[in-house]
């Protein structure tokens, strides 16, 4: 088998070196407990601070506005349970909450879990590129709308959503917005204050951090409720020893992704479009999925009528290339992608969509090797 290809940057990134090597000592030498009122646990509360403040400094927020999380799908969780549960404080059960179809899981069996309590919940559609429109959602918000929440970009076709445009709805009609900014933190420009957004979520690792640590902003700290009760760390908003090696890390990562993001966006926009190109003169046949212009820099989705993605995908891995047939968060459903049946493609075009999302080690010669598997593999599967 030749060298590995890996071509799924959007189910998780490696971790650049300087990020490992910023996180080895607090494995080993730095291993107090920040809460610890000796030397050894200042120095972990020190890198915390740190850590903190170099996240705020690449969105131009006050490091205030930044709490440490497990990742994702925990920021998704807080926000839409915080909101809701300051909803049943100030005025009852009850409430409205304004989503899309093809948000992340977290998003979406967490507003289910608030229907079964008594919230109503709109689903946005979406067009054919997966973007929402926004009469629709202006026309979706009621007297007691309390969120909206629209992922920044989607994880599996990698639309841009109209993320200021969303704001400024919100705003003027003073409803809380949050976006899911998984895909594009580290790989796209993102100034919350700026643009309007009152919660953000992000993962570490979909940025060449470390697994199991993300961060979520917030507008305002005052209007947050604790997510984990017990002791006093995350200024008592988040109780629990901290993962001092993973914020470390992490900050690290947001640190080098963001200094170098310009360089590392055109690159790979250029990858991207060269891999566009490649299958369109090898497969004709393919389907893509997303918006053509508005998309992340390293993703592209496509559908091969008649092919099972699963097959296909298990093919390629068999020649050493790594792409995903699903969301990472999806494997091992036998249902559908939510988001490309959302967009119009039907259960069996669905079925056999193939996700490729670039990164900065990826080279023309690697998609050339990847589009000749891809294409061996139709042919074999098509018999």
């Amino acid at each position: 088998m030749n060298r590995m290809i890996y071509l799924d940057h959007a189910a998780t990134t490696r971790p650049y070196q300087e990020v490992v090597e910023a996180m080895l000592p607090f494995f080993g030498s730095y291993y107090g407990n920040a809460s610890s009122g000796y030397e050894l646990g200042e120095d972990s509360k020190i890198a915390i601070t740190e850590a903190r403040r170099k996240i705020a400094a690449t969105m131009r927020v006050s490091p205030e506005n930044i709490f440490f999380t497990s990742g994702g799908t925990e920021g998704n969780n807080w926000v839409l349970r915080n909101t809701a549960g300051k909803r049943n404080k100030d005025a009852g059960v009850g409430g409205h909450i304004i989503t899309s179809k093809i948000e992340h899981p977290s998003v979406l069996n967490t507003c289910k879990h608030l229907e079964r309590q008594g919230f109503a919940i709109t689903y946005l559609d979406v067009n054919r590129y997966g973007m929402i429109e926004i009469p629709q959602l202006v026309r979706s918000i009621r007297e007691d709308t309390i969120l909206i929440s629209v992922m920044y970009a989607n994880n599996e076709i990698g639309t841009i959503q109209p993320i200021r445009e969303i704001a400024n709805v919100a705003r003027q009609r003073k409803i809380l917005f949050h976006t899911d900014a998984v895909q594009v933190y580290g790989h796209l420009p993102i100034y919350p204050q700026q643009t309007g957004i009152d919660y953000l979520t992000a993962s570490g690792h979909k940025f060449n951090g470390p697994k199991g640590v993300g961060f979520l902003y917030v507008k305002n700290p005052k209007t947050m409720q604790p997510f984990i009760t017990g002791g006093g760390q995350e200024r008592q908003m988040r109780a629990g020893t901290e993962n001092v090696p993973g914020i470390v890390g992490m900050g690290e990562a947001a640190h080098i992704s963001c200094t170098e993001m310009e360089k590392k966006t055109a690159s790979l926009t250029k990858k991207r479009d060269y891999l566009v190109h490649r299958i369109r003169e090898h497969l004709p046949q393919a389907l893509f999925n997303g918006h053509p212009i508005r998309r992340l820099p390293g993703n592209v989705n496509i559908c091969i009528p008649g092919i099972d993605g699963g097959a296909l995908a298990a093919m390629l891995d068999l020649e050493g290339i790594c792409v995903s047939s699903a969301s990472a968060c999806s494997t091992g459903s036998n249902k559908p992608s939510h988001v490309l049946t959302a967009i119009g493609r039907s259960e069996a075009e669905a079925f056999g969509a193939v996700r490729m999302t670039l990164g900065e080690e990826n080279t023309r010669e690697e998609l050339d090797r990847a589009v000749e598997a891809l294409k061996r593999a139709v042919s074999y599967l098509e018999i």
